[in-house]
């Protein structure tokens, strides 16, 4: 049996930005720390 690994960093990099934001907060809800780039920074922030 394999069991899944906890995510702690998760790198968000999209040009198509629709729906980062609700993805960023969940991930953040969970504990996960977000790492992002550019404007995907800038959005988030």
């Amino acid at each position: 049996m394999t069991t899944n690994p906890t995510i702690k960093r998760a790198l968000l990099s999209v040009s198509d930005k629709t729906g980062i934001l609700e993805l960023a907060k969940a991930l953040a809800d969970r504990g996960v720390e977000i790492l992002s780039t550019g404007g995907t920074a800038k959005l988030l922030a």
